[in-house]
């Protein structure tokens, strides 16, 4: 489906009969495959419609970009960013704010994968033996596959990755970056260390194919950001109890799908590091 196709799509599932419950429709940024994401987060949904009393929908998108779009031309007022996607989305919509993240998410990391004819071992600090290899990122818009990876690529050897790499790749989420580095397809790639820990543990990734040599210094990324018109729509205290909802998720299922052991409190301020990083390789002016 085009991005297009997605955001009429939105908008069509924002509309509501007269006198009926306006729809709160969130999405997410597409991280892993697709097919994952419409299970785990149709799951929320029905939680979130449940707990809040109104009709909630989840509607996936093709990229980070529409995430974001979708977010900022109020076709979703509530979604599952990523560091780097959340700091833009809420710069396009005065008033928005982060208001949940993921126990984990206040000390994530990146993982530097590499495939095992490479050679190159874990190491404490990013091996210069990368130098020369072919490279993957995961998706451009991505905080753990692209933004963290390329700052410490560019603080490790003083350049950016394309002077690095004898070849540079965007895989497009981290579940395809660690099967393209698995595979051979690229010697070295950089993903999500909750995606990798997951897909380990489902039995879908060879170790002896494919290894973490280096993982990055704890930076915070993923975030539920909600726009701040929303009580304007729903009624006065609504943002704040969509807030408690995310917080007092305490089933198995439903936290283990994203996967995280709990919701905590976040706020804007939480990703000053994620937004002043972004400004000094250039992503964000």
């Amino acid at each position: 489906m085009s991005t297009v196709a997605v955001l009429v799509s939105l908008a069509m599932f924002s509309g509501t009969a007269s006198g009926a419950p306006k729809t709160l429709v969130f999405s997410a940024i597409p991280d892993q495959d697709q097919a994952q994401l419409v299970q785990r987060f149709g799951k929320v949904a029905d939680y979130l419609t449940r707990t809040l009393g109104v009709p909630v929908k989840y509607v996936p998108v093709n990229s980070y970009a529409a995430a974001i779009t979708a977010f900022r031309n109020d076709q979703v007022q509530l979604a599952w960013f990523g560091g780097l996607s959340g700091v833009r989305a809420r710069l396009l919509v005065p008033g928005s704010e982060a208001i949940a993240q993921g126990l984990e998410d206040t000390e994530f990391v990146t993982y530097f994968l590499a495939h095992s004819s490479t050679g190159i071992k874990p190491s404490d600090t990013l091996p210069a033996e990368i130098s020369g290899k072919t490279f993957t990122f995961g998706s451009k818009g991505s905080t753990s596959g692209r933004l963290m990876p390329e700052f410490y690529l560019r603080e490790s050897f003083g350049k950016a990755p394309d002077g690095v790499f004898s070849r540079v790749g965007f895989s497009g989420n981290h579940s395809r970056t660690i099967a393209l580095v698995q595979t051979g397809a690229y010697q070295v790639g950089a993903t999500n260390y909750k995606v990798w820990e997951k897909e380990l543990a489902a039995g879908k990734i060879d170790t002896d194919k494919v290894s973490v040599i280096w993982k990055t210094p704890t930076y915070p990324d993923y975030q539920w950001s909600i726009r701040g018109d929303v009580d304007a729509e729903w009624g006065a205290g609504f943002k704040e109890r969509v807030k408690q909802a995310l917080l007092a998720m305490d089933d198995p299922d439903l936290l283990g799908a994203f996967p995280r052991t709990r919701f905590i409190p976040a706020s804007n301020s939480d990703y000053q590091p994620i937004l002043d990083t972004a400004k000094k390789i250039g992503l964000l002016d």
